[in-house]
Parts: C-alpha cells; structure tokens; sequence
C-alpha cells in the first residue's frame, strides 16, 4: 500500500509541477537580459555532460591519441562545424566512435 501512495504522490508532484510551466508558457514574456542568458544553458548542460565522458572515460585524465572517446569526440565537432546538423553529427561520430572502438580495437 505505500508503494502505491508513493507512487502516487510522486505523480502529482511531478504532473503538476509540468503543468503549472505548460499552462503558463505562452502567457509569461521574460525580459530580453534573461532568454538571453536562457540561451547559453543548453549548451553548458551537453558541456558539462559530454567533457568528462569523453576526457574521463575510465575515470581519469585520458588525454592520449588511444582514446576512442575523444577522436570520436574531436571527430564530431568537426563535422558539427562543417554541416551544422545534428542528425548528421551523431550519426558520424557514433560510426567513427564504432569503427575506432570495435573496428581498430582502440
């Protein structure tokens, strides 16, 4: 019985929490200085999460040309720079990940 009270209070918390931004989303204009800044936090979200993924992939600094995550890594911010598309992006440095991890052995 409390797994089903947990369960459901974990709902509502949840549920109206994204309701509450939904229904609000169209009627609630930010000043400029704040979308601006807005702006930046998608970027430093996927920072924060790609950099020690790909610098620390077995838990410490891994900065040698035998690291599978960083060339896939550097790979793909170079196709990123050159298409400007993410579709494009991922599915190469996923394949060059790929072929440097299971194809070379690195």
């Amino acid at each position: 019985m409390t797994e089903v009270l947990l369960i459901a209070g974990m709902f509502m918390a949840t549920f109206s929490v994204r309701y509450v931004l939904f229904a609000v989303a169209g009627k609630v204009r930010f000043p400029p200085w704040l979308t601006t800044g807005l702006s930046f936090v998608p970027p430093a979200v996927l920072t924060a999460i790609i950099v020690p993924a790909v610098l620390l992939p077995r838990g410490e600094l891994w900065l040698r040309f035998d690291n599978p995550w960083l060339l896939a890594g550097v790979f793909a911010a170079l196709v990123a720079f050159w298409r400007r598309d993410l579709l494009t992006t991922i599915v190469l440095g996923m394949f060059c990940f790929m072929l440097l991890r299971f194809g070379f052995g690195l």
